[in-house]
């Protein structure tokens, strides 16, 4: 039953940003001040895109890893330190205040330090409210390069439970969860957060742009159709301060229905031209009504259960209670695909 204080319809926007990377940045300051340099443009950009799009405009997603760009090679724990956010640091102070001024609901993606994990980061997922507060925090669970949950996951879970490995924000504007780049091609973690009641997913990209339909951009459709969700994917405007061309992970932030319709799409550069309503009321009569189009009244999740415990693929908790350099996580991924070769598996 849908709380009586939630909005029944809303507009969202997936505000397509250049990120300037601070990897050439000499050391924590000087990253720091590229940080607030870039969360002072999101401020004024913020403001005109709400003045033109309207005061109903109460979903802003930012794009993946917005404030700092990627690593390029930096060992951890200079990663660590240079890039990292403190978990009630200066910077989501920062955007806090953006949210707070306009009323509005922030999700974004940036590189985060977790005192459970002294020696780790997390790519983290993050959603702050109207007051300030970040409410939802989901950290990537797939990355090919960078810590994950999985890799520490006996720990993570003594520490934050399944529901925080996958949580979902049960807001004013819906049931919100965050899916950071890549993992919109793996169908099991949208699955397990629209378990958990999840609408919306609020997706921060930075990932190539084509005209031509991208693995990503299906995979964000068939996201929205299987799970009966919206999709708000927001893309970079490019990169900046790296040696990859600016324009590799440029364009294409969009926004997607419960039927898989494009509802706003924009092409490159930085824009304002993804937005779209959100209509709730419309999602949840369709989840609520009978027939061949309701997938998640038809999903049967005790047929599949079996074969995933008995699945043994990328292992977990290879990083758990060591240290390890970058070679390990391609190191890791090149004895999996040997082990299930040799399985006759692959």
């Amino acid at each position: 039953m849908a709380n009586p204080d939630y909005l029944n319809s809303f507009r969202a926007l997936a505000l397509q940003v250049t990120c300037h990377a601070v990897n050439h940045a000499s050391d924590r300051q000087e990253a720091g001040l590229m940080m607030q340099n870039t969360i002072n443009r999101l401020a004024q950009q913020i403001a005109a895109s709400i003045a033109f799009i309207g005061v109903d405009c109460r979903l802003i997603v930012l794009p993946e890893y917005f404030l700092t760009g990627f690593p390029m090679g930096e060992p951890l724990p200079v990663w660590a330190e240079k890039a990292c956010l403190e978990i009630n640091g200066a910077e989501y102070e920062a955007l806090g205040k953006i949210a707070q001024k306009h009323q509005i609901f922030l999700a974004g993606n940036a590189y985060e330090l977790d005192p459970n994990f002294p020696n780790l980061y997390f790519q983290t997922c993050f959603v702050i409210d109207p007051s300030g507060t970040v409410v939802l925090r989901y950290r990537r669970l797939n990355s090919l390069f960078a810590p994950t949950p999985g890799d520490v996951w006996d720990k993570y879970l003594d520490c934050y439970g399944l529901e925080g490995v996958f949580p979902v924000a049960k807001t004013a504007i819906g049931n919100l969860a965050a899916l950071a780049s890549e993992e919109i091609l793996y169908p099991e973690v949208a699955r397990c957060l629209a378990m958990r009641g999840a609408e919306i997913f609020l997706h921060s990209t930075s990932e190539i742009y084509s005209k031509n339909l991208t693995p990503k951009d299906a995979a964000k459709i068939s996201r929205a159709v299987e799970n009966m969700a919206y999709v708000v994917s927001a893309n970079t405007a490019g990169i900046t301060n790296i040696p990859i061309p600016i324009s590799s992970a440029d364009g294409g932030s969009k926004i997607i229905d419960h039927r898989g319709i494009v509802l706003a799409e924009t092409t490159t550069g930085e824009s304002m031209a993804a937005f779209a309503e959100i209509d709730l009321a419309a999602l949840r009569r369709d989840r609520t009504r009978p027939g061949l189009n309701n997938l998640l009244s038809r999903q049967r999740f005790e047929l599949y259960a079996q074969s995933y415990s008995q699945a043994q693929f990328y292992p977990a908790n290879t990083m758990l209670n060591k240290e390890v350099d970058r070679k390990h996580f391609i190191q890791t991924q090149q004895a999996t695909i040997e082990r299930l070769t040799q399985l006759g598996i692959i």
